[in-house]
């Protein structure tokens, strides 16, 4: 009840959002007297028929801002939830008493309900008109095969990702789980180095230090307590080392899949919707030789959905519709917003665990996760750029800049 009346919360405040997206319009240069100027996706009309008096030009502007922080707000509590209930909903379903389901069936049956759903937001997107609809399909993925096959990459990647993220849930409690996961700052960067010729800046690779410290003492101090172990005595035998190593590979897969993307698929004209359409497509083969290939002996005796519930198909619909959500209101975080919610994330996880699968939260834990929670912030903080995008806000090449900071950042 706990997950779910939070997940609840997510989904209302995710309402508002993306009724700003649905409504959204193109907009032209900004121009005074007849034009529609965007400020943080809010779409301001000023018709010309209008008197431009001195007064309404900053009750309209305190609107705008009022607007774009409720956006932000929502971003915040959206990205912590997300963070947040994945992982403790993933820890609750493979440690809980009775029977366990398959995991790679999960993920296969999370790619056809993301796939289903993207389908419907793709013909929203073309006019709800189905002609229009099954052409875009038909541009996109079939008269455009050299870009579906640079899908295939990302597509194997996240199936496999998403399989390891179950083992290494099934293994480490929610609140490890939860701090180790940010390793994939470290992989995303260290893919931008070695792939992008991208440069850090000193403070980054003090994050990266200070990151690497706090996920080490994080383990430590779990494999010290490990007599006072979190997993229930009628769950599942738990595998500390096989968990971690999940985690590390799972974190690996996220950093290469993001920098993959920036490299071969930048400057695509296609929508987000789209491209998830692709991804599903592509993964659902994947996840369908996964199944049958690691699992075929176990499905083929007791069935696919073997161990299935109500809150087994929650959580399905939360791994592929929660993603869709961020993937929304990320676009209204800057990098300390998704920092601060990343940290959010962990301190809820931390303190959920407690009470839920009774973890025991040491000083050591307490240390590493507070090293991995700064390092988060001093990653995405760059005072020289913050600077210059303050100075050049006024020019429009403040957005281009942040757009830059946001590149290393993995999206959470």
């Amino acid at each position: 009840m706990f997950l779910l009346f939070f997940y609840q919360l997510c989904v209302r405040f995710a309402f508002a959002v993306l009724s700003q997206v649905f409504g959204r319009t193109q907009t032209n240069k900004p121009e005074f007297g007849g034009s529609s100027q965007k400020v943080s996706s809010v779409i301001l009309t000023i018709p010309n028929h209008l008197p431009m008096s001195a007064t309404s030009i900053p009750t309209t502007a305190m609107n705008i801002h009022v607007n774009a922080n409720t956006l932000k707000y929502i971003s915040l509590i959206t990205l912590t939830l997300q963070n947040a209930i994945l992982g403790l909903s993933m820890r609750y379903a493979r440690t809980r008493p009775g029977d366990i389901f398959i995991s790679s069936t999960a993920v296969l049956m999370s790619e056809i309900v993301k796939l289903f759903t993207c389908l419907v937001l793709v013909f929203n997107e073309e006019g709800k008109d189905a002609q229009k609809f099954v052409h875009s399909l038909h541009k996109t993925i079939v008269a455009n095969p050299v870009d579906t096959l640079k899908v295939c990459v990302p597509s194997l990647v996240y199936i496999v990702q998403n399989n390891l993220l179950y083992v290494s849930a099934s293994h480490l409690d929610a609140a490890t789980y939860q701090v180790t996961y940010q390793l994939k700052i470290l992989t995303t960067a260290m893919f931008a180095v070695f792939i992008l010729r991208r440069r850090l800046i000193n403070t980054q690779w003090g994050a990266l230090v200070l990151l690497i410290a706090g996920v080490v003492m994080v383990q430590l101090a779990q494999t010290v307590d490990d007599s006072v172990s979190s997993a229930p005595p009628t769950g599942p035998e738990q595998n500390r080392m096989l968990g971690l190593w999940a985690a590390l590979g799972a974190c690996f897969l996220s950093g290469f899949a993001g920098i993959y993307f920036e490299k071969i698929l930048k400057g695509a004209d296609i929508s987000v919707w789209m491209r998830n359409v692709q991804l599903s497509l592509l993964s659902i083969p994947f996840g369908i030789l996964t199944c049958f290939i690691n699992d075929g002996r176990q499905i083929s005796n007791v069935g696919f959905f073997h161990g299935y519930d109500l809150f087994i198909w929650y959580l399905i619909f939360l791994q592929a519709g929660g993603g869709l959500i961020v993937a929304v209101v990320v676009k209204y975080a800057d990098n300390i917003l998704k920092g601060f919610a990343t940290s959010l994330a962990i301190v809820v996880s931390c303190v959920a665990s407690i009470y839920i699968f009774e973890f025991h939260l040491t000083i050591r834990f307490a240390v590493g996760a507070g090293l991995v929670i700064a390092s988060i912030f001093l990653y995405g903080y760059d005072p020289k750029k913050s600077t210059v995008g303050i100075k050049q806000g006024s020019t429009g090449t403040g957005q281009t800049q942040l757009e830059d900071e946001e590149k290393l950042l993995p999206r959470v």
